[in-house]
């Protein structure tokens, strides 16, 4: 059975009582719903909130999917509807590409290895921190956007009904984000463009000077995680080379008690 199929016989059969199915989707949601709000909201503990918030509204709204979307399609509109109405109401200060890369100039070391277990994690926390800011550089509007259609790539129609506006005009912001993002790469970012003078590696001290990176306690990075950096063609393939999380067991568990008894 193909993912789409089985999502949306796990939701029926929920609506329909079926506490083993309701259970089932959580588990099968979880993953994509934290990995979105991770890339909006940058902080993994605010992203696990709003996850557990995004998917609780997915379970008491299963009843109102209607199939005018994939399942999956319909989980992300009201993931992007919490998402932007979450950031509407932080009025939190807007990053800018100008400062961001000024910050990468800044605190280039000539260390050139990272041949250490205790290294590589800092250096991976390093690359997963600044690719995830980087689309803080973005406006909420065109950030999902280029979430969706980038690194998702979720085609112009489903992006459209996800955002509520038309395909074309879809096309256009994820244009403009993508000008954006990939002209931002390709000057700074070592492994977009390898001739750029920021390499993650070189940026390791000065992160942690700055309090962005607390080598006892890292945000992104886990031994489990590690694998070689390599360079990529595109902005895009950058991010989506970060890991995929799970929401942590305890936040599901949280979801399951708060479900108890709705249905």
């Amino acid at each position: 059975m193909e993912r789409k199929d089985k999502l949306k016989l796990l939701a029926k059969q929920a609506v329909e009582g079926n506490k083993n199915a309701l259970n089932s989707l959580v588990s099968e949601l979880q993953q994509f719903v934290f990995n979105v709000s991770m890339k909006m909201l940058w902080h993994p503990e605010e992203a696990k909130d709003a996850a557990q918030e995004i998917l609780i509204r997915v379970v008491t709204h299963l009843s109102s999917f209607r199939g005018e979307s994939s399942f999956e399609t319909w989980v992300y509109r009201i993931a992007h509807n919490y998402l932007l109405n979450y950031l509407d109401k932080q009025k939190r200060q807007q990053l800018h590409f100008s400062r961001f890369a000024e910050d990468l100039a800044q605190g280039q070391n000539t260390d050139s290895q990272a041949d250490t277990v205790e290294k590589k994690l800092l250096v991976e926390e390093v690359k997963i921190g600044c690719s995830n800011g980087m689309l803080q550089c973005l406006d909420p509007d065109s950030r999902i956007t280029y979430v969706l259609g980038e690194v998702l790539e979720l085609n112009s129609t489903e992006g459209a009904f996800v955002q509520g506006i038309a395909p074309e005009a879809f096309r256009k912001r994820l244009s403009r984000a993508r000008v954006k993002i990939n002209g931002f790469t390709q000057g700074h970012c070592g492994l977009v463009n390898p001739k750029a003078a920021c390499h993650c590696h070189r940026k390791v001290d000065d992160a942690i000077a700055k309090g962005r990176v607390d080598p006892k306690n890292l945000l992104f990075a886990s031994k489990n995680m590690i694998s070689a950096i390599a360079e990529v063609e595109d902005a895009a393939a950058l991010i989506r080379s970060n890991p995929v999380y799970d929401l942590p067991e305890k936040a599901l568990a949280e979801i399951r008690a708060a479900m108890s008894g709705r249905f």
